[in-house]
């Protein structure tokens, strides 16, 4: 069987993300790929992911070569598990060419998983729920015996003809036997070009763990749940050493919710990539928690780590305690510090705008990166995905837009203590300020400058402009902050998931 395997997030339709030239291939997309050759069938690809359109797809479709379209999105990248609506608008596309070109089409993502009904009508034959590689090879082993028509429901699956059958297959719990991604149907120099160009390195991406333990009420899961399962540091190594080997990437971004969460892992890790020869700077992403614990930092350190992103989210206990979070602004405080002493940057995940977050809690966490600087921030507001508490807590305030356009959108989408304009500045004025402290430290030498492009020059102009946007920014954050919602008032009091969602009678 011919499966045309593609994945619908296009870098180059989210423009803040493609500004930053930093793409990744669609690893979620590969190791499916990897599983349906694996499985005796030929694969494909359509990647997306550089793309800047559906035309290779729809030639695809149309070349008489294809059994079945296999859109598989990568759930691995927090980017592109979002539910944003320029994928779900890519998707629907695609699965509308399917439809026209005769070829049964299935999707398996987190919105499509979501919203079944939306993707069946859309043109998919089918929706795969969750984690969808097991699901997919019993389809196709069905449909090259019987044909599509004649598809079962299934757990896993969900067909137009069934669209009510819900129940899902169980977890994959021994990632070690997985198949290593099909790397060969990238365009690889493709990617590289667009790295060396713009940073001067190459970085690739990996993955050691499914899921994640922790019950930050915001988190969407809607693939993994509550699980989390992990890889070992010799398979992951194996690989590791196999993509050196092949490609040898400079760098390399670990793309799991939570990295070496296991104990004496990532010191598994470190002793692995030293036998093989295969150590790579890389990135990660961690809790302030866990890297308290007893010789982690040191670890990292060894193993090689250049930068780790901390979920900070706020400078404001209240904040981090709504959110069910589970540490401490001291615990991100504490961190922050050992991991600057060992070398090892650091960047702040931070949300803005959470039920019941006062202004006084924005200054809190506005505070804390003036304090302890990170290497690097991103700012977005809470986003309510479907699945999660924070979700059930907001949905009474859902108005028609129910999903971002896009990564940058930044939309309050319920009833939160400010209006959109009022974040949009306020980003402004945390990540400017943050840009003006950055470029004054690198012109005085008080930190070491890891952009090849740095120049005196080039700072002075970022610290020049980053003082206008910050100033702008500034003003028009305080006006906004009194431009009341439309004939709706902020809310009062700071909300948890036990609480009410609808609103009182009175608004």
């Amino acid at each position: 069987m011919n499966v045309l395997m593609g994945n619908t997030y296009f870098l180059k339709r989210d423009p803040s993300v493609w500004s930053m030239r930093q793409p990744y291939a669609p690893l979620g997309t590969l190791i499916a790929a990897a599983m349906v050759r694996q499985a005796g069938h030929n694969a494909t690809l359509f990647d997306a992911t550089l793309a800047d359109d559906t035309r290779e797809w729809t030639d695809h479709l149309h070349s008489g070569s294809v059994d079945v379209a296999v859109i598989y999105d990568d759930n691995f990248n927090y980017l592109s598990k979002m539910c944003l609506l320029t994928m779900r608008e890519a998707a629907h596309d695609m699965l509308g060419a399917a439809r026209r070109a005769g070829v049964p089409a299935l999707i398996c993502s987190a919105d499509s998983s979501d919203q079944p009904a939306a993707y069946l009508a859309a043109g998919a034959t089918a929706v795969i729920l969750g984690e969808g590689e097991s699901t997919l090879a019993a389809v196709l082993a069905d449909a090259e015996r019987s044909g599509f028509p004649d598809l079962q429901s299934r757990p896993g699956l969900v067909l137009s003809s069934d669209p009510a059958y819900r129940t899902r297959a169980d977890l994959i719990t021994d990632l070690d036997n997985l198949a290593r991604p099909a790397w060969d149907l990238v365009d690889i120099e493709a990617y590289r070009r667009i790295w060396m160009r713009h940073h001067g390195y190459f970085s690739m991406n990996m993955v050691t763990t499914r899921g994640c333990p922790y019950h930050c009420n915001w988190c969407a899961k809607p693939i993994w749940g509550q699980r989390y399962n992990s890889r070992s540091a010799a398979s992951v190594v194996a690989e590791q050493a196999s993509l050196v080997q092949q490609f040898n990437p400079d760098h390399i971004w670990f793309m799991d919710d939570i990295w070496g969460l296991k104990p004496d892992w990532i010191a598994e890790y470190a002793s692995e990539t030293g036998r093989l020869e295969c150590r790579r700077p890389f990135k990660c992403l961690s809790r302030a928690d866990l890297l308290l614990r007893n010789g982690e930092i040191e670890a990292l350190e060894t193993a090689g780590c250049d930068i780790v992103w901390l979920g900070a989210e706020s400078g404001s206990q209240s904040v981090l305690d709504a959110m069910d979070k589970g540490t401490r602004v001291e615990q991100i405080r504490e961190a922050r510090q050992k991991l600057a002493a060992a070398g090892i940057r650091v960047g702040f995940f931070l949300q803005m705008g959470y039920p019941g977050e006062t202004l006084d809690d924005l200054r809190s966490t506005r505070r804390m990166v003036n304090q302890l600087m990170p290497d690097e921030i991103g700012i977005s507001v809470s986003y309510p995905l479907p699945g999660t508490p924070f979700h059930d807590m907001v949905k009474g305030q859902l108005g028609d837009k129910k999903n971002w356009q896009d990564s940058a959108d930044l939309a309050m989408l319920y009833r939160g203590p400010y209006r959109t304009e009022f974040y949009r500045q306020y980003k402004r004025v945390i990540s400017r300020g943050f840009r003006v402290r950055q470029a004054f430290r690198r012109l005085t030498g008080q930190t070491r400058a890891v952009d090849r492009n740095f120049s005196k020059a080039r700072e002075l102009a970022v610290l020049l402009y980053s003082v206008i946007v910050w100033a702008w920014s500034s003003a028009a954050a305080s006006i906004w902050r009194y431009v009341p919602h439309q004939g709706i008032h902020a809310l009062p009091e700071r909300l948890s998931p036990n609480q009410a969602s609808t609103p009182s009678p009175q608004e």
